[in-house]
């Protein structure tokens, strides 16, 4: 069913318009006749569309389908759009017009559950009398599709996801990560012993819907709170709704939710971490080598025993948070602190999840790459000691001992052939006299040390 998609969703794109043999009923095609030519991503109007109505779709057996409501919010380039968390309000505030169900679950685009008892697990808690006052959302653990066997690029964020939350039940309970979350309305209008009232009354988290939801008083209402400057003089992201003024708006709005008084639970039902204690004694020098190691042993034991974790992965984990630490942690605070002295910034790009088919294959075999050239190289490449090998990180059989002058940041364009002959060694650049040509193939090439990195603008991929 996913390639059947991707092939429709990439004619499509060729094509530059959708054809009739793609669009199913006559629903569907209002839709799609509402994008005009005049449309772009970042200037359209606001777009609302029911596919289905649960007072009279049914499904193959007869039974009724739950309504589903297509909305695409008004863009101006005018106006600021405030991302993920503006799109969760508008359809806060659209659902509210329309249905106001007093459970909300946010899911990615890219995600799904594995689990059909999930809604039942999050009700259980939700209903429960005695957690339900202040139990303000359920969060769900992330786990990932697709990670490579050793995942060298930890991905995998297991503490962050997996780990990390359970320890959090004995405060208010895990933040809330942007997808997998079930949430109540009421959630998201101040806190559970003080309401925040919204502008007007048919966004309120107790208000009662008694009109269809294709009538016309509904639909022009709905249209109305999607309107890019709807939110302008309201409390709409500061006050209600998903919070606004951070780059992650789900931690950040999961840290003001807990901090109104908001508990929350993290469900993971198939899974127990034990957790170790480890005894103080000793000089203060041995003390802080036994916490050390201690601090380590427990990571290393809770991520191995959490979901599918294993020794290699964590080693590739701690390598990763390394690399992270000097790269875009550092970088990340060099930008909060001149956005917070005025200083313009580079800006926020959304994270692309279009799949390259070479780059997932050469990731599928434990082959690392850096990625595009990057100022950020600067801090870890003019020493790189890379004793990882094939089935570790960079693919060292594809360096041009030869050609040392095009050295790049970019791994992933590093040619060779077994051909190399070892006794042309190209000087301080590459230290070719650990390899070992004779063995030939991909393989030639397992240990090799950079003590400098050049520049090219000039760089051929090769193979």
């Amino acid at each position: 069913m996913y390639h059947d998609m991707k092939m429709k969703v990439e004619n499509v794109v060729e094509r530059g318009k959708v054809g009739d043999e793609y669009i199913n009923g006559e629903q569907e095609r209002k839709v799609f006749n509402k994008w005009t030519d005049g449309f772009t991503r970042q200037d359209h109007p606001t777009i609302i569309q029911v596919l289905l109505e649960n007072s009279k779709d049914k499904d193959i057996t007869g039974d009724l389908m739950p309504n589903l409501i297509y909305v695409s919010r008004q863009k101006s380039k005018t106006s600021p759009h405030h991302f993920k968390a503006g799109a969760l309000n508008v359809l806060l505030r659209v659902s509210a017009t329309m249905t106001n169900a007093p459970i909300i679950l946010t899911l990615d685009c890219d995600m799904y559950s594995n689990d059909p008892s999930t809604p039942v697990r999050a009700l259980c808690y939700l209903f429960n009398p005695q957690v339900r006052s202040k139990l303000g959302f359920i969060q769900f653990p992330q786990i990932f599709n697709g990670i490579n066997k050793n995942d060298i690029y930890a991905c995998e964020f297991k503490r962050l996801f997996q780990i990390n939350p359970k320890g959090f039940d004995g405060l208010n309970g895990a933040n809330y990560v942007g997808t997998g979350c079930f949430f109540g309305r009421r959630v998201f209008f101040g806190g559970p012993s003080t309401l925040v009232s919204p502008e007007i009354p048919e966004l309120s988290p107790y208000h009662v819907v008694d009109k269809p939801i294709q009538s016309q008083p509904i639909m022009e209402l709905a249209h109305k709170v999607a309107d890019c400057n709807y939110e302008n003089q309201t409390k709409w992201g500061y006050e209600m709704g998903v919070r606004y003024g951070s780059l992650v708006e789900d931690y950040f709005t999961g840290y003001r939710l807990h901090c109104e008084g908001w508990k929350s639970i993290f469900c993971t039902p198939k899974s127990n971490i034990p957790r170790v204690v480890y005894p103080v004694s000793e000089p203060w020098f041995l003390l802080y080598v036994f916490l050390s190691l201690g601090a380590y042993g427990q990571d290393l034991l809770d991520f191995v025993l959490s979901n599918g974790g294993t020794v290699q992965r964590w080693w590739n984990d701690q390598r990763m948070w390394t690399i992270r630490g000097l790269t875009c942690y550092l970088f990340g605070f060099m930008e909060f602190f001149l956005k917070s002295l005025g200083i313009s910034t580079q800006g926020f790009n959304v994270t692309s999840k279009v799949l390259d088919d070479e780059q997932s294959k050469r990731y599928k075999q434990g082959i690392f790459e850096f990625g595009v050239p990057s100022p950020i190289s600067a801090f870890l490449l003019p020493r790189l000691v890379c004793d990882w090998t094939r089935d570790g990180e960079i693919d060292a059989s594809r360096l041009d001992a030869a050609r040392p002058e095009q050295l790049s940041s970019t791994p992933h364009a590093w040619t060779a052939g077994p051909e190399l002959d070892a006794s042309r060694r190209p000087g301080p650049e590459l230290d070719a006299s650990r390899l070992d040509p004779s063995r030939g193939g991909e393989d030639c090439w397992t240990v090799v040390r950079v003590d400098h990195v050049k520049w090219s603008s000039d760089w051929s991929r090769g193979q």
